[in-house]
């Protein structure tokens, strides 16, 4: 009963960390605050997002060999620390220079929550539930992103101040954070040689991890453009105001929520690379809706589609790249979170070609990002691996 207890203990404060993981969604709706409170054009906005994101190529592999020095646990509270240290700098002086200074601040303090947070979970489930503990992880995660624009709305709607949304993030962040220090979890003790930066790189050079690693990037590129451009997709086709707009960030996250909860049960049954088949060429449908449709109610399920059928194509494509080299599990968790860069590289290039073309147009190319997570699906049945 005492084992059980403490495991509940331990579990608790792991999944509060997942949850302040997808706090980072909240760059999208803030994007589009930002936008209108500095009368910026839709490619300077588009660097809030990259501002997050470009972190994740730079500080991934320094974090997963800095978490083999400090610890994992460690290495979480210290992502939290400066997390809320980035929520609360845009109450206390806000411009656009201080927003990109904030949101590069919580870029650095993601991307070694996401390096971290998936070992440390491992030190509390074992191997065979490490798939479905990291999926209920990033259910967890998918609720603070729903939260995220519906609480950015409210504030501005009620108090005239979308910013109150960081900060009740931030009080949330530093309950977590202490939760999580005076928490004890024994970490699994790693023996052999530690890998340097280049032996991390050089993983690379293997072709399926080099797809997965794509397939990582692309994916966090729908995502991230998903819930940057959706509300303005929603202003320019149906006239929207923003406030009302970033609501459909929240469309997205909440179809999110639905997709990993039941993806989470339908993963134990369906192959996984089936499932990522399925799921890809329902989205297919969900992105034509999106750009040949102009009624709210075909635009809308067009994103909920979007949004359930990409649920668990993180976890998928992070489960396969686990199992191509089980000897080097730190390694390989570190190289597939620097393809979450791909939310630095995909929504800037959709805002410049949205720019000099329109937001349909931009769209399109989500079509293409989506038919190479179907050719992964194909890739990696068990009949195609080599």
């Amino acid at each position: 009963m005492s084992t059980k207890t403490n495991r509940i203990n331990v579990f608790i404060p792991i999944l509060l960390s997942f949850f302040v993981m997808g706090m980072v969604d909240i760059v999208g709706v803030s994007t589009n605050f930002v936008r209108d409170d500095f009368n910026l054009g839709t490619f300077a906005a588009s660097a809030l997002p990259m501002m997050v994101f470009l972190w994740f190529a730079v500080f991934s592999i320094p974090a997963g060999l800095l978490m083999n020095r400090y610890g994992q646990k460690n290495m979480v509270v210290l992502s939290i620390g400066i997390s809320i240290v980035a929520l609360t700098i845009p109450s206390i002086y806000y411009t656009f220079p201080s927003m990109l200074f904030a949101f590069i601040l919580l870029g650095i303090s993601n991307t070694i929550l996401q390096v971290a947070i998936n070992p440390l979970a491992s030190n509390i489930v074992s191997d065979d539930k490490l798939a479905g503990m990291l999926t209920f992880g990033q259910f967890t995660k998918a609720i603070a992103s729903f939260l995220g624009p519906i609480l950015a709305s409210f504030a501005a709607s009620y108090y005239g101040d979308w910013k109150l949304a960081l900060l009740t993030y931030a009080f949330i962040s530093a309950g977590t954070g202490i939760y999580l220090y005076f928490t004890p979890i024994e970490e699994k003790i790693r023996h052999g040689e530690t890998s340097g930066f280049g032996d991390i790189i050089r993983l690379l050079n293997d072709r399926n991890t080099l797809l997965l690693f794509l397939g990582i990037l692309v994916l966090v590129g729908i995502d991230v453009s998903m819930n940057t451009f959706t509300p303005q997709l929603l202003i320019e086709k149906l006239g929207m105001e923003t406030d009302k707009a970033g609501l459909s960030s929240s469309l997205y996250f909440g179809s999110r929520i639905a997709g990993s909860f039941l993806g989470s049960f339908l993963l134990l049954r369906i192959a996984p690379a089936r499932f990522l088949k399925i799921n890809m060429l329902v989205a297919i449908l969900g992105v034509l809706l999106l750009l040949f449709t102009q009624t709210n109610s075909m635009i809308y399920l067009g994103i909920v589609i979007i949004g359930f059928c990409c649920a668990n194509v993180f976890s998928i494509l992070f489960t396969f790249a686990l199992q191509l080299k089980q000897d080097k599990q730190n390694e390989i968790s570190s190289l597939m979170i620097m393809g979450v860069a791909g939310g630095a590289i995909i929504p800037p290039i959709i805002g410049f070609v949205t720019q000099k073309t329109d937001i349909t147009f931009g769209f399109s190319l989500l079509l293409i990002l989506v038919l190479y997570l179907l050719a992964i699906s194909f890739k990696f049945a068990p009949k195609n691996i080599q």
